[in-house]
């Protein structure tokens, strides 16, 4: 069950519970240092697959997290992990150092999406996917104030806008060949809301307003325009003049990263993400709280336990029948995160309410009791599986699910850790799950 103290604040014992789960993803993660440089996908138990190239958005989860880890610590009054381990100012350095060299493109600019353990790009494409993700992480570490990170971060924002923004339009261009001369026919959801998170982020670290209000624009068009114009079944894949293509990947359904129809968690990711900005913007408009209300209400209507077992599909189609009856761990960790900050903005007890429902179920099928970490994947019955992903390649959403309750909404997780402050964290994420 969930405890909260009566005056609304965070009690020790609910900060403890949320701090070790935090502490134990994060110890988990270390394990996917490289040495050499970059990080290693890791798989069931924690160990480096080297049959894996080094992919850069892996690198760039691992240092968002070690710089989060870093800020937290500060916090704290600690610089390094709870058993003295690592400290994650070093393991955030390895980050950079990875995304100033062994990742970077130093021909044509950029980054390549994933290089072998010697440097040679296994694939040499340009995509918003990971540069995104690149944005991210070197936002987080200038936060944190890691030496190489501002200019980490100035270099992937002047490609960002070079190459993966539409200024006109407000949107995001998918993807290039290495030499930026061609760009690939698609636009797609899902590097589109990574660009919000990113473009957040990027407003924080560098005070420049114009970030978040590019970030506005994405979710004007891609929310407040497509997603409810479809009844909140929001589209994931279009043209290059972003008409929907909803048959798009119909004989690939179970694409990691590109599946067919529409996808459960990212309406949740979204969700959150529209109050973030809301937080981020001056004088936001009331249709994001509104529509992250609506997309909150679509995700666990038709898409928690809708096939008779817990849990969220991965996959729907457009009858909002399940396609991929798969459990992905990401999406109950954005559940938790969306749920934490419905709540935190309305005072709704029916966002606490499933908040604690999807802790329960984290806590039953996903959280591993003997390393702490969370299984990525499980079946249509909730057993372990690898139908889509294989291994535990990185800990970004289980470790957020941890964090973001406990922070007052910001425009990124970095800049709440940074302007901490006890009196902030109000009742909305005050909860130990027993």
């Amino acid at each position: 069950m969930v405890h909260r103290r009566a005056d609304g604040r965070v009690g020790e014992e609910l900060t403890a519970w949320l701090d070790g789960q935090a502490d134990a993803l994060a110890r988990f993660a270390r394990a996917s240092v490289r040495d050499s440089g970059g990080f290693w996908w890791l798989d069931e138990r924690g160990r480096p697959d080297t049959t894996q190239p080094l992919h850069t958005w892996i690198a760039c989860r691992m240092t968002h997290v070690f710089a989060l880890e870093m800020l937290r610590g500060r916090r704290a009054g600690t610089t390094a992990g709870d058993d003295g381990a690592a400290d994650p100012a070093a393991l955030t350095d390895h980050g950079i150092a990875a995304l100033r060299g062994l990742l970077r493109d130093d021909r044509y600019r950029g980054w390549f999406a994933s290089v072998a353990p010697d440097g040679t790009p296994v694939d040499a494409g340009k995509a918003a996917y990971p540069h995104a993700f690149v944005v991210l992480a070197a936002s987080s570490a200038t936060v944190a104030g890691r030496p190489g990170a501002a200019d980490l971060l100035d270099e992937a924002l002047d490609v960002v806008l070079r190459w993966f923004w539409d200024e006109d339009a407000g949107r995001t261009v998918e993807s290039w060949d290495r030499e930026f001369t061609a760009s690939e026919p698609y636009r797609g959801a899902n590097s589109s809301m990574h660009m919000v998170e990113a473009f957040l982020a990027a407003g924080d670290a560098t005070g420049d307003p114009a970030w978040a209000a590019r970030a506005l624009r994405i979710c004007a068009h891609l929310v407040h325009e497509v997603a409810a114009g479809h009844g909140w079944r929001l589209p994931e894949h279009f043209t290059p003049d972003w008409r929907p293509l909803p048959e798009y990947n119909a004989d690939r359904v179970a694409d990691p990263f590109r599946p067919y129809g529409t996808t459960i968690g990212h309406w949740l990711e979204w969700s959150r993400l529209l109050l973030h900005v809301a937080a981020a913007v001056p004088d936001p408009p009331d249709w994001l709280l509104g529509d992250a209300r609506s997309l909150f209400g679509a995700a666990v209507e038709r898409g928690w336990s809708v096939d008779g077992a817990e849990g969220f599909v991965y996959t729907l189609g457009w009858d909002d029948r399940p396609v991929v009856r798969s459990r992905m761990h990401w999406v109950v960790a954005e559940a938790i995160a969306a749920a934490a900050a419905l709540y935190r903005r309305t005072g709704e007890a029916g966002y606490d309410r499933w908040y604690r429902t999807f802790w329960d179920y984290a806590r039953r099928y996903l959280i591993d009791p003997v390393d702490g970490s969370w299984r990525h994947e499980l079946d249509a019955a909730n057993a372990p599986a690898a139908t889509v992903w294989h291994g535990r390649p990185d800990v970004y959403h289980a470790y957020q699910a941890a964090l973001l309750p406990g922070l007052p909404l910001a425009g990124s997780a970095a800049a709440a850790l940074a302007g901490y402050r006890a009196s902030q964290v109000a009742s909305p994420a005050e909860r130990r799950v027993d």
